[in-house]
C-alpha cells in the first residue's frame, strides 16, 4: 500500500461526557448493543469505555436541511446543534427496547423521503439520537430523485 492509499482520517471518535457514566454505559453498551472496545481507569474515579459503532461517518448539515430533517423525523421538534444517528437492522424494534432502557422517545419511526425508517430519542449522556434503519441499498437510493454530491448538483 502506498502513502496515497493511506486515508488521512482513520476513526471517528466521539467523546461525550456523562454524569451518570454506569447508566450511559448500561443504555448504549447493553441496550443499544455496541461492543466494549477498550476501557480505561487511571484512578479511584477516573473512568472511561470507547464503544465499537461501526462504520462512522461525519453528517455536516446546513440549517435549511437540518430543520427538514427535524420536520421529517420529529415532527419539527428541532434538535440540538449535534446528533448522534445509529443505524440499526429494526428501528421499531430498537426504538421500543431504547424506550423500556430509559430513553424518551420523540418521535415513533416513520419512513423518510431517502427510504430509511427514522426514530428520535433523547437518551443517557443529555444526548438526542436517531435510530435509523435503510430500506434500500445505497445504489437504489441514489439513483433516486434529489440524491447527488454537491459537485453532480453544480454540473462541474
Amino acid at each position: 500500500m502506498t502513502d496515497a492509499a493511506i486515508p488521512p482520517v482513520l476513526q471517528l471518535r466521539v467523546v461525550v461526557e456523562a454524569t451518570d457514566f454506569d447508566a450511559a454505559v448500561a443504555f448504549y453498551r447493553d441496550s443499544l448493543g455496541m461492543p466494549e472496545f477498550l476501557a480505561f481507569a487511571e484512578g479511584d474515579d477516573d473512568r472511561v469505555v470507547i464503544l465499537d459503532a461501526g462504520r462512522a461517518t461525519l453528517e455536516i448539515a446546513n440549517p435549511a436541511h437540518k430543520r427538514a430533517i427535524d420536520e421529517i423525523e420529529a415532527g419539527g421538534a428541532p434538535s440540538p446543534h449535534i446528533r448522534l444517528a445509529f443505524e440499526v437492522t429494526d428501528s421499531e424494534g430498537a426504538t421500543r427496547r431504547l424506550e423500556a432502557a430509559g430513553a424518551r422517545v420523540v418521535a415513533e419511526p416513520v419512513v423518510t423521503p431517502w427510504q430509511s425508517l427514522n426514530s428520535r430519542l433523547d437518551a443517557p449522556a443529555d444526548l438526542q439520537i436517531t435510530l435509523f434503519e435503510e430500506l434500500l441499498g445505497s445504489e437504489e437510493r441514489a439513483s433516486r430523485a434529489g440524491f447527488a454530491t454537491d459537485e453532480g448538483r453544480s454540473g462541474a
